[in-house]
């Protein structure tokens, strides 16, 4: 893996990101395996709402090396900082369908690992869902814990209860917070 000299404002917003993911669904068959699978295009819906709300973004590029194809994934914050990977497969055929059906493998797979993003069958789905609606209500009583402080040290211990991902999500509305307390 190779990044920018810098990662310290991708980290975070990756972080954030990969904590708004669902998995990618299972909505693909593969007829010769009788399975399913997640295709590209579920594992780009997976990331697309995250990445986006979080300054992230991602591209790819395919070459020919040594009758391998070679997909580069490289995922992107706002502030110009990146990471990057390649994968290489081999192509089945010497032909431009087995080319096209090598890289879109390696696209899918590329962004699947770089963006830590699992396929759900649809129970895990709904499994999912629950954690994200588990989530929700969990946000909800932060917030209305903040909205309960009556003092400014009420909010300085409502602060320190929260994990480093939480100041990090609450961080505008407690200056927003402490600006109601102070009379700002």
């Amino acid at each position: 893996m190779n990044t920018s000299e810098q990662i310290d404002k991708l980290s975070p917003a990756l972080v954030l990101a990969r904590s708004q993911m669902g998995g990618a669904k299972k909505d693909a068959v593969n007829p010769f395996f009788k399975s399913s699978y997640s295709d590209l295009t579920s594992v780009m819906q997976a990331v697309s709402i995250p990445f986006a709300d979080n300054d992230l973004c991602f591209i790819q590029g395919a070459e020919f090396i040594d009758g391998r194809i070679a997909v580069s994934t490289r995922l992107i914050h706002k502030s110009g900082q990146w990471i990057e990977s390649t994968i290489e497969l081999p192509a089945v055929k010497s032909d431009p369908q087995s080319y096209g059906s090598a890289v879109t493998y390696a696209k899918r797979y590329g962004l699947q690992a770089m963006a830590g993003v699992p396929s759900i069958d649809d129970d895990a789905q709904y499994a999912s869902a629950a954690i994200v609606e588990s989530k929700k209500d969990n946000e909800s009583k932060i917030q209305s814990d903040l909205n309960n402080c009556k003092s400014l040290a009420d909010l300085a211990l409502w602060w320190g209860g929260l994990d480093k991902f939480n100041q990090a999500k609450f961080s505008t509305s407690k200056d927003q917070a402490k600006k109601r307390l102070t009379g700002e």
